[in-house]
């Protein structure tokens, strides 16, 4: 006999439940007594529960209003990713955003993390800004505060003019310029309306894969010295849209950043793998958090590049320091460490082939990224509030024969990765609010339509929305403000 055949499957030959096989009447019996686990694994009170998306994943219209073209409208339609396919249409949320915000409401969402496409706002990058862009911002988010859903805007989330590919793109320092320049006029725009912005969505995950790896936009393999010079240039305009943000916007306002540290965990939790893993947070995000929390690039990181180290000045330093209001980290997949001793003080470990992963195979299970990376953020730079701004996991969603999508894999996912976070916080480390990635199904980068990060299912061809089972599971967790 080929075929293997598991316990659930054998059980079911017999006519017996999987879970009654071979036990005891008094094995499967309801315990005597029980705790309540809803108050146990409770959140804080306030706890903000939110979910988010970006502009060139979700709204599709990419001619329409004024729009410019994008490095990913350039990128996807010479068919460059993996699938061949493009944004042109996406989630249609251009002209669908009231259906997508009803779908909040139905979730009982308290937040909405979106992105401003830059190109909408000012078609070449700089110069003169399009007001029909902003007439689609101001509709959405009219809509979204009659809905009682706070807007937290992101003001870069990858979709960079491709005007400014004519100056070099992010290798050129006019380019962070720019971002400050529409970051000032987003920041007068918006702020009577929007009280927490965003600067830029994980920056050594856009620099690597489109500028060092290729894979995506704009597409291309530098040198190593090319691809810190890079990163430099993108942490100084996170600074100086920090400055611009707080220079135009109205009294009140806040501004961070949402980053994907390096998540660094202890493979075993002894003190000594503990303290390892807490030299390696602050040294493996030497390209991102440390450097705009501490105004300096670590010993180590500069080191290891040698004459690739990218060109910089104090004042620059400053600048990518400027103080933030929050830190939200975008939280997927561990890298595992433990005590070594060599220069660094630790040492990450090769994941195993056999490691367990979503449907995206970079997508590695690592739930305790959610307890661990908080902590050491509040515990090594005393950041006291901050936000998941990402997590959720991929999968290849398909519908019943009733319609209906029983992503339990997920809901897995989303179990293991909050029960951390209930871990956290139940330890007094600042975590403020979640905003789970994503709202539906969208446009996934390089991978097109193939994965599927939602908790709401999104029929490509009719546009149809349909709440996943994980989208029931969450909306119980924020009417309870529990995990239970």
């Amino acid at each position: 006999m080929t075929d293997r055949i598991n316990r659930r499957d054998f059980a079911r030959l017999l006519g017996l439940s999987a879970t009654a096989v071979s036990l005891p009447a008094a094995a499967v019996a309801a315990p005597a007594h029980h705790q309540d686990i809803t108050a146990v694994r409770s959140f804080p009170k306030g706890f903000l529960w939110g979910t988010a998306t970006s502009a060139y994943q979700i709204e599709g219209a990419p001619d329409e209003a004024g729009r410019g073209l994008s490095i990913w409208d350039t990128f996807s339609r010479a068919k460059k990713t993996y699938t061949g396919e493009n944004g042109d249409t996406a989630d249609d949320d251009f002209h669908r955003y009231r259906e997508d915000i009803a779908l909040m409401q139905e979730l009982g969402i308290k937040a909405y993390q979106f992105s401003v496409a830059w190109p909408r706002i000012f078609p070449q990058g700089t110069g003169a800004q399009n007001p029909q862009g902003w007439d689609f911002y101001d509709r959405m988010l009219d809509v979204l505060l009659a809905a009682g859903i706070e807007p937290y805007c992101n003001l870069y989330h990858w979709d960079l003019p491709e005007a400014l590919m004519s100056v070099g793109g992010w290798q050129s320092r006019d380019t962070a310029k720019a971002l400050a320049d529409y970051s000032a006029v987003a920041a007068r725009h918006l702020s009577d309306r929007v009280k927490n912005f965003i600067t830029i969505s994980e920056i050594t995950a856009f620099v690597d894969a489109g500028y060092r790896y290729g894979s995506d936009a704009p597409g291309l393999k530098l040198t190593n010295a090319e691809v810190a010079q890079v990163t430099h240039n993108v942490l100084l305009g996170h600074g100086l849209s920090v400055q611009a943000i707080r220079a135009n916007a109205r009294p009140g306002t806040r501004v961070g950043i949402a980053d994907n540290a390096v998540s660094t965990l202890p493979v075993i939790e002894t003190p000594e793998n503990i303290e390892a893993a807490r030299k390696a947070y602050r040294e493996e995000n030497s390209r991102s958090l440390t450097p705009i929390m501490e105004g300096r690039y670590t010993d180590l990181y500069l080191k290891g590049l040698g004459a690739d180290a990218p060109k910089f000045t104090p004042e620059d330093m400053k600048i990518i320091s400027s103080p933030l209001d929050f830190i939200g980290l975008n939280i997927y997949e561990p890298t595992w460490v433990r005590a070594a001793e060599n220069e660094s003080g630790y040492e990450v470990l090769d994941m195993p082939k056999s490691y367990p992963h979503m449907a995206a195979l970079w997508l590695q299970l690592g739930p305790g990224g959610a307890y661990w990376s908080p902590r050491f953020l509040h515990e090594i730079w005393g950041v006291d509030e901050i936000y998941i701004t990402e997590n959720g996991a991929a999968s290849t969603d398909v519908p019943t024969k009733s319609g209906e999508i029983l992503d339990v894999d997920r809901i897995f996912f989303l179990r293991s990765y909050l029960s951390h976070l209930q871990r956290a916080v139940s330890e007094g480390i600042p975590v403020k609010g979640y905003f789970l990635w994503s709202l539906m199904d969208n446009y996934e980068w390089s991978d097109g339509y193939a994965m599927r990060f939602g908790i709401t299912y999104v029929d490509y061809t009719t546009q149809k929305r349909t709440i996943k089972l994980s989208g029931e599971f969450y909306k119980r967790i924020i009417a309870t403000n529990a995990l239970a």
